[in-house]
């Protein structure tokens, strides 16, 4: 079992930044994937970010240049810096867990992010 702990979000004007936190604990594998999703209300939950235990990340198209994510694996904490916000990343943020060729993914309990215009 995986739990993850999400801290950060928060309410910030369009253009503004805000930084989210999410420590794992548990049985953590060494390798593994943590990573960011996100969802609007009455929208489906999308991959905003991820990155694998030996650093390799991806994004969404719509974050590319604004978002960066970055981790410390001796802690298990995964990071998620949002510069230059949009009312459209307004949503609830996730951190999710999982191991490399396992379908289980292990979900923190959210982080309200709101842009306002």
């Amino acid at each position: 079992q995986v739990q993850l702990v999400e801290s950060g979000g928060g309410l910030v004007q369009a253009g503004g930044s805000l930084r989210l936190s999410c420590v794992a604990s548990g049985t953590i594998f060494r390798n593994n994937f943590m990573g960011w999703y996100r969802q609007a209300p009455e929208k489906e939950r999308e991959r905003v970010a991820t990155m694998s235990s030996g650093g390799t990340t991806t994004y969404v198209d719509s974050v590319k240049g604004r978002f960066t994510i970055s981790r410390d694996n001796a802690k298990n904490t995964v990071y998620l810096q949002m510069n230059n916000l949009k009312p459209e990343d307004t949503a609830v943020y996730y951190c999710g867990y999982w191991r490399f060729g396992s379908t289980v993914k292990y979900w923190g309990q959210g982080t309200q992010v709101t842009v306002s215009s």
